[in-house]
């Protein structure tokens, strides 16, 4: 539970380099895997459950779907099913990681002589940050996933995360893995000894102290250097809607979505802004709905945002459903200030049972029949290119803020600037905070500006060090006018992606063959 108070919004991320060392203890010592299976399954579930439950119980902020037709037991039931099983999703990681130390730790020799102990111990670690960081990685290639051990130290530790520039969240991840296993370590050699403290066992402590402050060091040079900047500014107007998802699907809704994003882009485009953006389906219709002829249209009130496009001559990025051969997506457009569509991103990472049934054939019936929410979307292509008025942009909606490799991809082919279109009307305040940390780290990872829109907050701006710039308050009408840059520039994580993996994994298997060989 501890690390469960790490991620925003308590964001007491300190306790990260000191919360994995129970764990570490209680799993290091069950040397017999079999006839203990039972006490380490339970420990690992119990730390797995204490954080991920705790980090992530916003879930269960999606209840009451009343608005959406839910009955109201029958919404608490859903909400509670998905935090249970995204918990028990995140704590099948920790799991896996215990049983493999446990299997790797009962194999191994034991050493008695001080040199030996010492390898045999720094084996130990780096077995143990290699398990963790591969089996987050296989973890962010699921439909689920979201709370990584990195973003517990976002927004705030800015220092440590530079190390993201490297390669991607793994190499946070694989610190407060390392610095955690020294000290668990630290503490099982002095109680081995059952001697009191001496020099020698001192350093012990003293080494997990130095890698922590050593890498805060490395991260906070990298954070001083300056963020040169070009003449390729933006003049970015964002627009924060405040319709409640209660009354966004019905006409009350549809009113103020029009009303409130004509407004405020009205206002945006007087102020001399290059481009608008709008949130994560900001106008509920579809876009041929929009965009089409007005007098062909059956509702043609829907028009306004468009003709005062076409008035203001400002393009605008908006959030609204497209249509296509399979179904329909949840799709961002750039809008030309002649009228045109320009270009089109569709979602590519959607949310299971929200907006997609995973295994639809399989399970779509049964599904059906145990909710009534409708999650008929259908996913984009991966290899999107988003090429817009004011330059290739690396778009990201909602869910797909968790995936660095997505942000990593687009920056690899070009993207010069990060813009990120979200709902999150129908979560608790934990999630926009823990949203607005996952751009952080995006930000900073690509080295680029980020800007965001959301519906009901945060919306913000964040700099290619992590620094936010701008913030909206929740639930509230905002809009404002702030200035990004476009970047070209390669971190080693956009050239070379998550190459820090597979060199743990070299360097375990040879450290492991060189233990046996001892």
């Amino acid at each position: 539970m501890l690390m469960g108070l790490t991620p925003a919004p308590l964001n007491a991320w300190y306790l990260a380099w000191i919360a994995l060392v129970p764990l570490w203890l209680l799993i290091v010592r069950q040397k017999k895997l079999f006839k203990q299976f039972r006490q380490t399954l339970a420990i690992a579930l119990a730390w797995g459950i204490g954080y991920h439950g705790l980090a992530l119980f916003w879930i269960t902020g999606v209840h009451p779907m009343t608005w959406m037709g839910v009955p109201w037991l029958a919404s608490l039931v859903i909400a509670i099913f998905c935090w249970l099983f995204i918990t028990f999703w995140g704590a099948a990681l920790v799991v896996c990681w215990s049983i493999g130390m446990v299997v790797f730790v009962s194999r191994q020799p034991q050493r008695h002589e001080g040199t030996k102990v010492f390898l045999a111990l720094l084996l130990r670690v780096l077995l143990g940050v290699t398990f963790w960081c591969v089996l987050e990685k296989l973890w962010s290639y699921s439909p689920l996933w979201w709370s990584s051990l990195a973003y517990t130290q976002s927004p705030h530790n800015l220092a440590i995360l530079q190390l993201g520039k490297i390669s991607g969240w793994t190499t946070v991840t694989a610190a407060i893995v390392a610095v955690n296993g020294l000290f668990a370590e630290a503490i099982i050699q002095i109680k081995n000894n059952k001697i009191k403290l001496k020099n020698k066992q001192i350093l012990f402590f003293l080494f997990p102290g130095l890698l922590g402050i050593g890498l805060h060091l490395v991260g906070l040079w990298m954070y001083q250097l300056p963020v040169t900047q070009n003449k390729e500014a933006i003049k970015v107007g964002i627009i924060q809607g405040n319709v409640p998802n209660a009354i966004k699907l019905y006409p009350e809704g549809w009113r103020r979505a029009i009303e409130g994003y004509t407004t405020g882009y009205k206002k945006l485009a007087k102020d001399g802004v290059d481009i608008v953006l709008t949130p994560e389906t900001a106008l509920p219709f579809y876009w041929a709905n929009i965009v089409s002829d007005p007098a062909k249209r059956m509702l043609p009130h829907r028009s306004s945002f468009y003709q005062a496009v076409l008035a203001e001559k400002v393009p605008a990025w908006v959030g609204a459903f497209g249509t296509g051969e399979r179904g329909f997506t949840n799709s961002l457009f750039t809008l030309t200030g002649t009228g045109e569509t320009f270009s089109r991103y569709d979602k590519y990472k959607l949310v299971p049972l929200g907006e997609y049934i995973p295994l639809e054939p399989i399970f779509g019936r049964i599904i059906n029949r145990l909710s009534p929410l409708d999650a008929r979307l259908v996913p984009g292509k991966r290899n999107q290119i988003f090429s817009t008025p004011v330059g290739q942009a690396i778009v990201g909606i909602c869910y797909e803020s968790a995936f660095g490799e997505h942000f990593r991809r687009q920056a690899a082919a070009g993207g010069e600037f990060i813009i990120t279109a979200s709902n999150n009307a129908h979560y608790s305040a934990a999630m926009p905070a823990q949203h607005h940390a996952q751009d952080v780290m995006r930000a900073v990872e690509t080295d680029r500006w980020s800007a965001r829109a959301t519906n009901t907050g945060h919306s913000g701006i964040v700099d290619p060090r992590g620094r936010t710039v701008w913030l909206s308050d929740l639930d509230r009408y905002a809009i404002y006018a702030g200035t990004i840059y476009r970047r070209q520039t390669q971190t080693l994580y956009v050239r070379w992606g998550d190459w820090l993996i597979p060199v743990l994994v070299v360097l375990g298997a040879i450290a492991w063959m060189s233990d046996r060989r001892l």
